[in-house]
């Protein structure tokens, strides 16, 4: 038995997109953990609760509500932790031969900055499924939908300090080639203040060395994307006083786009009809996206 957005008539504000996009990671779910008929139809009647009680949530906000509530039905506090584990091993094993790829590229920078991206379809809350190696293939010979790659280059070399916002699992591997190519001495990459998805968590930071060429903190917050004023005090205050911000993927754009704040540079795959109508591009399309 699945639950369908048919089933889950509300009035809610949250794009209906994004609700079937949720349903399908939660049948994911409970058919990875064989969950029964009777947990599935109590999760179903909260589901439809919790869209109704947060009406004027975002979508991200939604899923850290509804992801509490899942987790506590299938005891389970971390649902994608194999799925991670897996994504931070298959990313490690391509990481020596991207390493040595950028180090030998006339420009460096551009190509571990289309690595990031590509790693950006390592996402297991928006398909069960995915060919890192196809993407990366894709985004080496595609040109970025929205480039502002250039001004992001100027940028981090002038910046004092930069947040870097992490976004899933064997993504976060390309992050790292990334920062390490950047050299930036100031460099603070944050991850998720609970599991969420499949994304980032200071285990999977600790999995992958991230320690080993930024400092890693957590910005206190259990939703998929980065909603400043539900994060921590220390993460807000952090926030504020940075040069540059670099932010990963379509949750993270989803929780600051609406802030319009031109030191924020959105780096993503866009990998739903959502995010495209938002940006005016096409899915599928790359980005690298700034504000200013």
């Amino acid at each position: 038995m699945n639950i369908t957005t048919a089933e889950t008539k509300t009035d809610c504000s949250v794009d209906k997109r994004c609700r079937q996009c949720f349903v399908n990671a939660y049948n994911r779910l409970f058919d990875k953990f064989h969950v029964d008929k009777d947990q599935r139809l109590y999760f179903y009647m909260l589901y439809q609760e919790v869209l109704l009680k947060y009406k004027n949530l975002s979508s991200p906000e939604i899923q850290q509500v509804l992801n509490e509530k899942l987790c506590e039905i299938i005891g389970v506090d971390d649902p994608f932790s194999e799925e991670k584990s897996s994504s931070n091993k298959l990313a490690m094993g391509l990481y020596v031969r991207w390493k040595n790829k950028v180090l030998e590229s006339e420009d460096p920078f551009n190509l571990a900055l289309r690595l990031a991206v590509a790693g950006n379809i390592m996402d297991y809350g928006a398909s069960g499924r995915f060919d890192i190696n196809r993407t990366i293939q894709k985004v080496l010979s595609a040109d970025f939908a929205i480039d502002a790659s250039l001004l992001l280059k100027k940028k981090i070399k002038k910046a004092k300090k930069i947040l870097y916002l992490g976004d899933n699992a064997g993504e976060i591997v390309f992050d790292r080639l990334f920062i390490e190519t950047i050299m930036h001495d100031n460099l603070v990459y944050v991850v998720k203040g609970a599991p969420i998805l499949n994304d980032v968590t200071i285990k999977d930071a600790e999995e992958i060395g991230m320690s080993m060429v930024a400092d890693v903190v957590s910005n206190g917050y259990g939703a998929p994307s980065t909603v400043v004023r539900k994060c921590s005090r220390d993460f807000q205050k952090l926030f504020n006083e940075v040069d540059l911000v670099i932010s990963k993927g379509q949750g993270n754009l989803e929780g600051l786009i609406s802030d319009k704040d031109p030191r924020v540079f959105f780096l993503l795959m866009v990998k739903c009809d959502v995010i495209a109508d938002l940006l005016k591009v096409k899915k599928g399309d790359f980005v690298v996206y700034n504000q200013s």
